[in-house]
Formats: structure tokens, C-alpha cells, sequence
């Protein structure tokens, strides 16, 4: 495979929230690609640990970050975006939480975006980097393009996971993703995931509620309706790789789901 990436990470979005949501791009992801919304997060189920996860394919116990405050690896695992600029593919990254920076490293990047979630609210900065990112990627036509949108969590914390609020920023954050999906050239796959759930007013535990993930795929080579028995945000990256024919690197624990 050689193809072309878009990886959406919608921060704290369970997966029974998506049918709540009642967004006609959920289901037309899922008739056209593959999904579950059984996938499983890594603990602590906290959104730095959790991303570094994705990002690097191994647990916290191995990249060493178990809060939302980075630490230099004491065994460095290569991430994605290292493994994909070693094999000379261009990346790009769009955000909104600025603690998301450390989890590249100087170089591995040919463009990044960050708009304060904070400043100028969560929902205004999703919307401003969705925009920002489909303007990009029409442009540059980068090979791996990482979307990261931090409404929902923010909503989660604030209102309360599964709250009328919550799904209303599940449904926004789904209008985003249509919009990119639907703007973008065809050459692309589209993965849509999230670091973790929640219940309650926060997150953090091995409970279901916050282990459990939503990964839905499509794309020119993603076989249609299928559902995916078994996957990790372990396994992210490698897929991510496959895609893009480059190999997972030597340290990854997960395994690739296309």
C-alpha cells in the first residue's frame, strides 16, 4: 500500500455517544469502511498517556508518561510521525491542546498548527482547525495529516459525559469530520478514533465506560461494512504505516488492522 492519511482524534468521544449523536456521517462511515466501537484505550485512560499510546504503539509503562505532563523517554520508542519522515513522508498536525506538541519530535514534522481550545473556546478552534487542516491538505497533499479536536472532552468535563451538552459537541465535532472527509481528494483514508471515554465529570479509569473506543476507517483499499473484532489505540500507528507503505518500527506492540 502507498496511499495518503487523515487520522481525527476526537477527544473523550465513547461510542455509544455516536448513535446518541444522530449524525448521518457516523453511519455512512460505517457502511463504507471498516469500525468498531469496541476498541480498547491503555490506563492510565488520560489524554497525554493515551495519545502518546497512539502515537508510539506501547503502553505507558514503556513511553513513561502515566499524566498530562510530558517527560523525556528514558528508553525513546520512536513515534509516528519519526518512523514516517525516516522513510521521507511528509506530515502535518493540527490541534487545539497544547500538551499534544511533545508527542513529535523536532524534525519528524513539515507543518504544525496549534489554535488555543482555551482562548478562543474549544468549539471555535475545532471548527478554525478542521478548516485549516482541509485548506492544507488540498494544498500540500501531505501524506499523513493528524486532526485533533477538543471539544468533546471539554464539554465531558464541564457538563458531564453522555449529557445533552456532550452529545451536542459530539455532533458538532462530527459535522467537522464530514466536512474534511468530504473536502479532501479521494486518494485519502480516513481514520476517525478517540483517546478515551469517561463517565461522570472525568476519566481515568479501567472502568468500560472510560477504556472503551470508537476506530471507524474508510478509504480507496478499506474493505466496506466491515466491523474490526479486535483493536487497540496500540494499533493506530501501525496501521497508519501500512497505508502509507512504510514498516512499523521494530519497537511497536500493536498490530496492524487493515
Amino acid at each position: 500500500m502507498s496511499e495518503k492519511v487523515l487520522l481525527i482524534s476526537v477527544d473523550g468521544m465513547r461510542p455509544d455517544s455516536l448513535e446518541a449523536a444522530g449524525h448521518s456521517y457516523v453511519k455512512e462511515m460505517m457502511t463504507k469502511g471498516s469500525y468498531t466501537l469496541h476498541g480498547q484505550t491503555v490506563m492510565p485512560s488520560v489524554t497525554l498517556p493515551c495519545h502518546m499510546s497512539m502515537f508510539h504503539s506501547v503502553p505507558p509503562e514503556r513511553h513513561g508518561i502515566v499524566d498530562n505532563v510530558y517527560t523525556p523517554q528514558v528508553r525513546p520508542v520512536a513515534g509516528l510521525c519519526e518512523q514516517l519522515r525516516t522513510h521521507q513522508k511528509v506530515c502535518a498536525f493540527f490541534h487545539n491542546w497544547s500538551e499534544l506538541r511533545d508527542l513529535t519530535r523536532p524534525g519528524s514534522l513539515a507543518y504544525s498548527l496549534f489554535v488555543s481550545g482555551d482562548l478562543s473556546s474549544y468549539e471555535a478552534s475545532n471548527k478554525k482547525l478542521t478548516e485549516q487542516a482541509i485548506d492544507f491538505i488540498n494544498g500540500v497533499q501531505p501524506d499523513f495529516t493528524f486532526l485533533y479536536l477538543g471539544h468533546v472532552d471539554e464539554a465531558g468535563h464541564k457538563y458531564g459525559w453522555m449529557s445533552a451538552e456532550y452529545i451536542q459537541a459530539v455532533h458538532d465535532s462530527w459535522v467537522c469530520i464530514e466536512q474534511a472527509a468530504c473536502a479532501i481528494p479521494e486518494e485519502y483514508t480516513v481514520i476517525v478514533t478517540s483517546d478515551h471515554g469517561g463517565h461522570g465529570r472525568g476519566h481515568g479509569t479501567d472502568m468500560p465506560e472510560d477504556m472503551t473506543i470508537p476506530l471507524l476507517i474508510t478509504g480507496p483499499t478499506i474493505a466496506p461494512g466491515k466491523q474490526i473484532d479486535a483493536a487497540s489505540i496500540l494499533d493506530i500507528a501501525p496501521t497508519v504505516a501500512k497505508l502509507l507503505g512504510v514498516p512499523s518500527n521494530k519497537d511497536w506492540e500493536g498490530n496492524c488492522l487493515v
